[in-house]
């Protein structure tokens, strides 16, 4: 690439490169490699479970504020 740039600044002309790059597919590499990771640790395909309901916490008060009435506003 510094090649092309740098013949482009000089005014030579340039020629499109030979091969283009290949395609690497990210996702099926991803994949694969978690994949060839569980086989080596000897794991099998992943199970999914429901996580419990989390339980609501009691809203707590001071034992001087349940005697107390609410306040008027003017």
């Amino acid at each position: 690439m510094e090649e092309l740039l740098a013949a482009k600044a000089h005014g030579e002309r340039t020629h499109a490169p030979e091969a283009p790059a290949p395609v690497i597919d990210l996702m099926a590499a991803l994949e694969a490699s978690v994949q060839k990771a569980r086989k080596a640790r000897g794991e099998t395909e992943a199970t999914v479970h429901e996580l419990p309901a989390k339980k609501k916490a009691a809203k707590k008060t001071t034992k001087a504020a349940e005697g107390r009435t609410p306040r008027r506003r003017a």
